[in-house]
């Protein structure tokens, strides 16, 4: 039985733009979309899971190790259930793991089981970061695979900077996943 209900995973990591997040699963949930979200570590850092529980209404995987419920490993269900995974705010660590198949975390791991045309990335990071030769081959890498990448936009950084890096706006974020979501009915 096929469900008629869009499934989203969003995958937050540690940048402090993870409190927006927290805003774009909170939109995709109140159009009634099935929202899973993994958290990294460094993201837990910023927000809590349980934000992220209770926005969307389901568990919040954050463990590798850890399979509530069940007999598959969650990182394979997570990635085949979902029909887009966003990555916000995806950092350069992040996107460096991505690029080049790394895998040690269940965020990273469920990227890695993802087919590439389900991923859309959201870049978050300082804009010396942004603008360094590895991230930008990393971001060739991703595009030339086939993943979207939203942003990064211009604007106010956490380091008290003016520039490119800052993740784009939690709205046009929602508007890429919702284009990328099949027409249900």
């Amino acid at each position: 039985m096929t469900s008629t209900k869009n499934n989203v995973l969003v995958c937050v990591c540690g940048g402090i733009a993870a409190y927006k997040v927290g805003y774009i699963v909170s939109q995709l949930a109140q159009r009634h979309i099935h929202v899973d979200v993994a958290m990294t570590d460094g993201a837990q850092k910023f927000v809590g899971p349980l934000t992220f529980e209770a926005l969307s209404g389901h568990q919040v995987h954050t463990d590798l190790w850890h399979n509530p419920g069940g007999s598959d490993p969650q990182h394979i269900n997570l990635a085949q259930n979902a029909e887009v995974i966003l990555v916000a705010p995806a950092t350069a660590n992040m996107i460096g793991k991505i690029a080049h198949g790394l895998a040690d975390d269940l965020v990273s791991t469920l990227l890695l089981a993802a087919a590439p045309e389900k991923l859309i990335v959201a870049p978050s990071m300082n804009e010396q970061m942004w603008n360094n030769p590895a991230v930008q081959a990393n971001i060739a890498s991703l595009r030339s695979r086939g993943l979207a990448i939203i942003g990064p936009e211009s604007g106010w950084q956490a380091c008290r900077t003016v520039g490119i890096g800052r993740m784009s706006e939690p709205e046009a974020i929602v508007q890429a996943v919702l284009s990328h979501l099949p027409i249900k009915s």
